[in-house]
């Protein structure tokens, strides 16, 4: 999920915490558990800053280690200790248990979009992501804005959150059948389906899709449960080449292809140099794929320039790799 939807989660967490005797009783407590809770709930993102070095830093890690197994149980253990340095004398035990619930409530809520994660690390690199709950869902962040409200307004925190998370519960029901739905009338169409992709949208009955097939990619959109498909590719194994093994080993390239799942590729000769480009298939949008991974690799099979991450025009593209193109 986004960031603000993460702090408000927190929050919400730390209203539902009043509904434990020993955080309800100890108000020094309650306060403690809510900075907690807050902190816990946005923790496994900091690694955000991996972006101040580069995007293939960023693609590679974020989402990764600090989502892991490990990572989550470390999480909880680290910020409820550095809390108690300030406040010893509240009870550890529960300003931890709550803690750490913050933490893998952050995880849980980021596998069901189209992003994922690699929760199940250090046992599977394999990113998780369930594409049917958008990255910023405003009914889900209506609601906790919602639940905030009323609770400054002297509602009881712990029954407020409790009907407002049985709620959100229901909604991530009716989005998984949303889903479930799609992905049967694909296979029902296409009878050698390998993977779908999935990615809802900011409008509720508006989702993307990738579709993998055993010799082609098709990529369209639903709408009001109309499928449409708006671009078709063939299938192509990479060559076995010298400039794409060059390409492989460019660490933008390496990001992108540990991360993407769904992509195609293509080569373009130039006079001075060879391009080749990777394009995520999941992310179309206005006619444009946003995120793609591009390498331009010179006569005597140096890397000249390279660049991975999210852009929507060919000139920005042309502007982040610092190479004049001149077509043959």
């Amino acid at each position: 999920m986004d960031t603000g939807t993460h702090i408000v989660m927190g929050v919400a967490l730390g209203g539902l915490a009043t509904l434990d005797p020993a955080v309800h009783q100890d108000p020094l407590l309650f306060n403690a558990v809510l900075v907690g809770t807050i902190a816990g709930s946005h923790a496994p993102d900091f690694d955000t800053v991996l972006k101040l070095r580069d995007n293939a830093t960023y693609i590679r890690h974020h989402r990764g280690a600090t989502h892991s197994v490990p990572a989550v149980i470390m999480w909880g253990i680290l910020i409820a200790t550095i809390i108690y340095l300030f406040v010893p004398s509240v009870n550890f035990l529960h300003l931890w248990i709550w803690t750490f619930l913050a933490v893998v409530l952050h995880v849980f809520v980021d596998i069901f979009n189209a992003y994922g994660t690699q929760a199940y690390r250090p046992f599977t690199n394999k990113w998780v992501a369930h594409g049917f709950i958008n990255t910023f869902d405003p009914y889900i962040f209506a609601l906790h804005v919602a639940g905030i409200g009323a609770w400054l307004l002297g509602a009881s925190p712990g029954y407020t959150w409790l009907t407002i998370y049985a709620v959100i519960f229901l909604y991530y029901m009716k989005r998984y059948n949303d889903k479930r739905e799609i992905v049967k009338e694909i296979k029902g169409y296409y009878s050698d389906v390998e993977q779908i992709a999935t990615s809802p949208t900011l409008k509720q009955n508006y989702w993307r899709v990738a579709v993998t097939t055993k010799d082609r990619f098709y990529v369209g959109s639903v709408q009001n449960g109309h499928i449409e498909i708006v671009d078709e590719f063939k299938k192509l194994p990479l060559p076995d080449t010298e400039i794409m093994k060059i390409a492989r080993e460019d660490k933008n390239v390496s990001a992108f292809l540990s991360f993407s799942p769904v992509y195609r590729w293509e080569i373009n000769d130039f006079d001075d140099f060879t391009e080749v480009r990777f394009i995520d298939l999941r992310y179309r949008s206005k006619g444009h794929y946003p995120f793609v991974a591009v390498v331009q690799i010179d006569d005597n099979m140096r890397i000249m320039s390279s660049y991975t991450g999210w852009i929507f025009s060919e000139r920005k593209l042309q502007s982040k790799l610092y190479v004049e193109e001149t077509p043959i």
